[in-house]
């Protein structure tokens, strides 16, 4: 059993550790993509506000764009609502829409605010509607056994407007995304939240996009975890097959965030306490680390 000299030499090398971090990426800006476990465990959801907030005392700029399929699986369950995927992505007709509306934007969205607020922090909640500033388009999905395929109101990022992030960033807040955009006609589209933070780390020129997983990062084929990873050795593992289902998104966020000019992509294993902080302020890590070739 360790003294209390020993843990507090501990805490010590931890926080001298972390200082040349705070200095690199102090005023930098932290995209993060919450989801998975750390969204629905209580001991995790209050190590991942708490990483949040002590991002932001420490002189970084964290934006978090969040999902919530579980929760709106749920609420259409309870109204008697079936649910239907292709290739992956939720039909969502204008009924749909209204729930996932409902969901995002209001409960979860709030609920993560909230825990921030109670941490310290000071946390506003946005959807893409808010200032019009994530602009999307219908997604139609193709496959090589059906036609082209209409699934309603899923969306694509046309463009996002970075302003309204901007401005509450100088104000020290921390913006909470909801991945909901809205087209030139005024229609609201679900977006795949992976995409949208994807989208907003290259608008942002963040210096990390972080992606939370429920699994360890990228396995290879053999399951082994990749620490290292370019986009080109992405593309491989794509190709045969090695990666699929749910990390198809996240890995073309991640491509697609370092294309333009994102210093970092990185994929991380979100039931880790503390993940975050791990990921940002130490040697550690707890994940999959993408850079340009």
């Amino acid at each position: 059993m360790k003294s209390e000299t020993e843990n507090s030499r501990s805490v010590a090398h931890i926080l001298s550790e972390a200082l040349p971090y705070i200095r690199r990426f102090q005023g930098k800006v932290i995209v993060v993509k919450y989801g998975g476990n750390a969204m629905i465990e209580p001991s995790l959801k209050r190590s991942f506000a708490r990483d949040v907030v002590l991002l932001k005392l420490v002189g970084m700029n964290p934006v978090v764009v969040h999902g919530g399929g579980p929760q709106i699986d749920s609420l259409l369950k309870k109204v008697g609502k079936k649910r239907e995927f292709v290739q992956g992505m939720r039909v969502t007709d204008s009924e749909t829409m209204d729930l996932v509306e409902m969901v995002l934007g209001g409960l979860v969205n709030k609920e993560i605010v909230n825990l921030i607020n109670e941490q310290g922090g000071k946390a506003v909640g946005l959807t893409g509607k808010d200032g019009a500033f994530i602009r999307a388009k219908k997604l139609l999905v193709t496959s090589e056994s059906e036609a082209e395929r209409d699934l309603g109101q899923v969306g694509q990022v046309e463009s996002i407007d970075p302003s309204l992030i901007k401005f509450l960033e100088k104000g020290e807040f921390v913006p909470v995304i909801a991945p909901i955009g809205v087209g030139p006609d005024g229609v609201s589209y679900n977006i795949n939240a992976d995409l949208v933070a994807g989208t907003l780390a290259g608008v942002l020129q963040a210096e990390k996009l972080i992606l939370l997983t429920n699994t360890e990062g990228v396995l290879g084929h053999d399951g082994a975890l990749l620490t290292g990873l370019s986009p080109r050795e992405v593309n491989d593992l794509v190709d045969s097959r090695v990666i699929h289902t749910g990390m198809l998104p996240k890995l073309k966020a991640a491509i697609d965030a370092i294309n333009n000019g994102v210093s970092t992509a990185h994929v991380i294993d979100g039931r880790v306490e503390h993940a975050l902080l791990l990921e940002v302020l130490t040697n550690q890590g707890v994940g999959t680390l993408i850079r340009r070739n």
